[in-house]
């Protein structure tokens, strides 16, 4: 969905969208949509300023690998935001620019409007932990054999010893 200028210029715009698995591409090709992804929200223009504000509510479910042990883990997002978005062209005019401390926290936007696509997958990658498991006790995978230790334990040493040093530890 696009949110048009010339669409705010008359006033608020209300959407409510549903994008299935695979509308929003992510650069992680590891992450992809788990089901259909809600958003509803209003978006509005201020005139004298050129400045959108997009507010709405995200939920949905995404898929990736654990980080631990790469097993599919399937994450839910129920998230709320808030943006703001200046026009690119007004930093553009001028050379140099002191930034409010209240456009640190805007976006910027160039032509017509803002695809709301591009502003889900900012705030999906926002919602979803930085730290990715299946559970917080995930053992992970050897790194010495391979073993997904969450389903056998292994008899491997974690620090395999360095023969570089072996000549130096004989004298």
């Amino acid at each position: 969905m696009f949110l048009s200028l010339k669409e705010m210029e008359r006033g608020k715009v209300a959407f409510r969208e549903t994008y299935p698995p695979g509308a929003i591409e992510f650069l992680d090709e590891r992450l992809r949509q788990a089901g259909a992804l809600e958003v509803e929200g209003v978006a509005e223009l201020s005139p004298a300023l050129g400045e959108i504000t997009v507010r709405g509510r995200l939920q949905g479910r995404m898929e990736t690998e654990c980080d631990r042990c790469l097993e599919a883990v399937v994450l839910p997002i129920d998230a709320s935001f808030t943006l703001s978005y200046l026009p690119a062209s007004a930093l553009a005019a001028r050379e140099e620019v002191e930034i409010e401390k209240g456009a640190l926290e805007a976006g910027f936007y160039e032509g017509g409007g803002l695809d709301l696509a591009d502003v889900l997958r900012e705030q999906i990658l926002l919602a979803l932990p930085m730290q990715r498991v299946c559970q917080e006790d995930c053992q992970g995978i050897c790194p010495v054999c391979g073993q997904h230790r969450n389903r056998a334990a292994c008899d491997c040493h974690e620090r395999l010893p360095d023969d570089r040093w072996a000549r130096l530890r004989d004298l």
